[in-house]
């Protein structure tokens, strides 16, 4: 009789900047159109998208923008951090990227 695995937590991708799925902090963070296609192939059903960098989105698309700075927001403002005083962290990357 086979064994059933266990599901492991976490994304099923690799979650370094090495593989090329995720950006590193100095050129914006977040994931790559590489890495959502990964993740996607991982977690059917999944309907993750890339990051909204233009930079005046319309429809949909300025709607995820707005909700993402929404809540990355008040991830930093949880966390107590200042994007003035660590710029480098990558929540502030994130948020630059996204032009919150």
């Amino acid at each position: 009789m086979p064994r059933k695995r266990k599901k492991s937590k976490g994304m099923g991708i690799k979650t370094s900047v090495k593989s090329g799925n995720f950006l590193p902090t100095n050129k914006g963070a977040g994931m790559t159109k590489k890495g959502v296609a990964a993740y996607r192939k991982a977690n059917p059903g999944s309907k993750l998208k890339t990051a909204v960098t233009e930079s005046k989105p319309t429809g949909k698309r300025a709607k995820r923008r707005k909700s993402f700075c929404a809540r990355s927001a008040g991830q930093a403002k949880m966390h107590n951090i200042s994007c003035k005083k660590t710029p480098k962290k990558r929540i502030c990357a994130a948020r630059r990227r996204w032009k919150c």
